[in-house]
């Protein structure tokens, strides 16, 4: 990797009480061995889903993707939007000759779900496809361009021509949206069209050993009567509490490639800062919702270390490969904390990234205090706009308009993503 480039590792600790974020096949919080040991694990798809939730408050509609079989269905509401005269079956049939093409993937009808139902259902993909609204946009036009009033045959020879056809491919390569950007994109059918993620996001690992308890629980029946004793039903659910360590490494300079040049001559690194920023905001600030009603475990970090890199990304997971000890009183932040202020300085000394990293530390509570040595003591809101600008400052080219100031919401790996994220 060449040494110009742009690399931001976030390191993040935090405490999870009772509580099963992931679950395994069996239903129980999933786990890994590390350092000989059993540790709580929640699965990177898992985080990677829960931090493209939260990009809906973080990020315009029009910035976002749509992953789905249901690729037909959806360019077919596009179509009809630009021509309402259309009827639903003839937008249908143009839309998956335009994905067909685009894509090379193969679309098919699905059986009817019920016997009541009076229509065929759109045709769907074999797989997920992720597509960005500016993607399906562009090609809602171009099927109106070549199948004019809903015909499928004009369409088709329209498609015949290699220019044609080969500008339906162009437009699945261009004007990807941010969540794209970050986790990438398989077509199982096109490797041509798969976009090389610029996020890596790791499984979070407990830092210390964990036990899986079971939870016995009961439900009554509001009905039931004084002579009716017992419940109406009885149940287990398994559950743990972990002090965790999360890790994403994010290539700036691949996300920047992905999204393309910027709408803003005066400001072209802007589209790479807002998915900067709300990359970082939606993975710090995120937590997979799996059985969040039952324990209501909604917590956020207590710790958050981001490194500015020009090489490689680094993880820290190996200051807690022997699993820290729970504390005199309790607790294992503390002494996470401790473990990862002698770590990082040794580490990074002894290969020479001491002097190279800009960091910053968002931390809370005097079970942290160890971790300021690390970076910049920070805010979150000030870990945004310092990132964003430091960002800005290293892609933009030379002498374009840097801005400055945090985008807020709305108004302000892996190499394929893997499933659910």
């Amino acid at each position: 990797m060449a040494l110009n480039r742009t690399i931001l590792d976030i390191h993040i600790l935090q405490t999870v009480p009772p509580s099963n974020l992931n679950r395994d096949d069996t239903g129980a919080p999933k786990a890994a061995t590390y350092g000989g040991v059993r540790r709580s694990r929640v699965s990177s798809q898992a985080w990677k889903r829960a931090t493209r939730t939260a990009f809906a408050e973080l990020l315009d509609p029009s910035e976002l993707g749509i992953r789905t079989k249901k690729v037909v269905e959806v360019l077919a509401d596009r179509v009809l939007h630009l021509d309402p005269s259309l009827s639903r079956a003839a937008a249908q049939s143009l839309a998956a000759e335009t994905i067909t093409t685009a894509t090379g993937s193969k679309v098919a009808v699905p059986a009817r779900k019920s016997k009541q139902d009076v229509e065929d259902p759109a045709a769907e993909s074999t797989y997920l496809m992720f597509l960005s609204g500016r993607q399906y946009d562009a090609l809602a036009a171009m099927t109106l361009e070549g199948g004019k009033g809903g015909d499928v045959k004009a369409l088709k020879e329209f498609f015949k021509d290699k220019e044609n056809k080969s500008r339906a491919k162009q437009l699945v390569l261009t004007e990807h949206s941010v969540d794209i950007a970050l986790f990438g994109r398989m077509v199982a059918d096109s490797p041509d069209l798969n976009v090389d993620a610029a996020a890596q996001v790791a499984h979070a690992l407990s830092v210390h050993t964990v036990e899986v308890e079971s939870d016995y629980y009961t439900a009554v029946d509001d009905k039931n009567t004084n002579a009716e004793t017992g419940a109406g039903m009885i149940g287990t659910v398994d559950f743990n509490s972990a002090t965790l360590y999360r890790y994403a490494a994010l290539d700036v300079n691949r996300l920047q490639e992905n999204l393309g040049a910027g709408h803003d001559d005066a400001r072209p690194a802007e589209p790479t800062r807002r998915a900067v920023t709300a990359f970082l905001e939606g993975f710090i600030t995120s937590l997979p919702t799996g059985k969040i009603n039952s324990f209501g475990n909604q917590t956020l970090p207590a710790a958050v270390i981001v490194k500015l890199r020009s090489r490689r990304p680094v993880s820290y997971v190996a200051a807690f490969e022997e699993p820290v000890a729970m504390g005199k009183e309790g607790g294992f932040l503390t002494g996470s904390c401790e473990k990862l202020a002698g770590f990082v300085p040794d580490m990074e000394a002894s290969f020479g990234l001491s002097d190279g990293p800009e960091g910053w530390v968002v931390r809370v509570g005097k079970e942290t205090k160890a971790l300021e040595a690390l970076g910049r003591s920070v805010s979150l809101p000030e870990l945004l706009t310092a990132v964003g600008d430091a960002v800005v400052a290293r892609v933009a080219p030379e002498g374009a308009g840097r801005a400055t100031g945090v985008p807020g919401a709305r108004g302000a790996s892996d190499l394929v993503p893997e499933p659910g994220a």
